[in-house]
């Protein structure tokens, strides 16, 4: 799944680290993430977009 996760955080001026610890998961997990290693739950997916008060399509992009 392709995101615009590092966008966002950029837009915020956020570090991977700052954002890990709103969403209470590891940096790593944020890393891998954003370089499309690792989808999140929709759990964090929801989070995330409730923190960047977006929607979840915004950030995430679904391909088959």
């Amino acid at each position: 799944m392709k995101n615009t996760l590092k966008v966002w955080r950029a837009k915020k001026d956020i570090t991977q680290e700052h954002l890990a610890n709103e969403m209470e998961v590891t940096r790593q997990t944020i890393n891998a993430i954003e370089r499309g290693k690792y989808d999140p739950s929709i759990k964090l997916a929801f989070k995330m977009a409730r923190f960047f008060e977006c929607s979840i399509e915004d950030i995430f992009l679904y391909e088959e």
